[in-house]
C-alpha cells in the first residue's frame, strides 16, 4: 500500500477542503478522482492508504440514472471488509452505509445551513469531540438521511437528522455534515446550487453571512478532529 490517498470527488467545489491541509502537512498526497470524467473502476480500492468520498447533490439510491453508484458502492466494500480507513461525507456517509446494508431515503426535512452537533457519549470519547456544538456550529447540506448501520456507533445528531456521523470498526468514519468547508472557498457551493437554493427560498446572504461567521473556528476544529482520527487509525492499520 502506498502512501496515497484516494479522494472521490463528485463535484468539484466538494472537495477535502481544510482536511486536505492536514494532509499536506504530513506530506500525504491527495489523488482525486472525478467521477463522470475519470473511469470509476480505474483505481485499486484497497491500493490508498486512506479513501475518502466526498459529497455531491444526487441520491446514494440512484442507480438507474447514475451508473458510477454501484462500482463505487464494490470499492467502498472493499475497502471496508480489507479493513482499510474509509471516510465518507454527505453523500460518501450515505453511501458507506448503504455498503454495509442501512436504507439510505429522503429525510423528512432538508437540513440546509448552519447548526451545532449534539455529541453521544461515544462522540466525546471520539475525534469527533473537536466538534462539539458547545464550542462549534457545523454546516449542513443535504436531503437525504440514512439509518444506522448495524454494528456501528453513533456520534452525533442535530434535532432535524438523528444520524449526523458514525463509526464502523476502528477504521470507518461516516459524516452527514460537512466539517471539510473553508470559508475562503464557499462562493462556489453557493454559485453551484443556486438552483437548489432559490428552490428552498434560502438566502445566499444569510447563508454566506453565517459561514463567514462560524466557518473559521468549524475549520480550526475539523483539521484538530481529522488529524487525530488519522493518527488512531494509522495506528490501527
Amino acid at each position: 500500500m502506498n502512501h496515497e490517498v484516494l479522494a472521490i470527488r463528485h463535484v468539484h467545489f466538494e472537495d477535502l477542503g481544510s482536511l486536505e491541509l492536514v494532509l499536506g502537512e504530513r506530506g500525504r498526497p491527495v489523488r482525486y478522482l472525478d467521477v463522470g470524467v475519470a473511469r470509476i473502476e480505474a483505481p485499486n480500492p484497497v491500493g490508498a492508504s486512506l479513501m475518502v468520498v466526498l459529497g455531491g447533490p444526487i441520491s446514494a439510491t440512484d442507480d438507474t440514472f447514475y451508473p458510477t453508484l454501484v462500482p463505487l458502492l464494490a470499492m467502498i466494500e472493499k475497502r471496508i471488509a480489507a479493513g482499510l480507513p474509509t471516510l465518507g461525507i454527505c453523500l460518501g456517509a450515505q453511501l458507506i452505509a448503504r455498503a454495509l446494508g442501512a436504507r439510505v431515503y429522503p429525510a423528512a426535512q432538508a437540513e440546509l445551513g448552519w447548526t451545532p452537533l449534539t455529541l453521544t457519549d461515544a462522540g466525546r470519547a471520539s475525534p469527533l469531540r473537536h466538534l462539539d456544538g458547545a464550542s462549534t456550529s457545523m454546516l449542513h447540506w443535504h436531503g437525504d438521511t440514512f439509518d444506522l448501520p448495524t454494528n456501528a456507533t453513533r456520534l452525533a445528531s442535530t434535532p432535524a437528522c438523528e444520524n449526523q456521523a458514525f463509526a464502523w470498526g476502528d477504521h470507518v468514519l461516516g459524516l452527514q455534515c460537512h466539517p471539510e468547508i473553508r470559508t475562503d472557498r464557499f462562493e462556489p457551493w453557493l454559485i453551484g446550487n443556486a438552483s437548489e437554493l432559490a428552490g428552498r427560498r434560502i438566502d445566499a446572504c444569510r447563508l454566506r453571512a453565517d459561514t463567514a461567521q462560524f466557518g473559521p473556528t468549524l475549520e480550526a476544529a475539523a483539521r484538530r478532529m481529522f488529524g487525530e482520527w488519522l493518527d488512531q487509525v494509522d495506528t490501527k492499520s
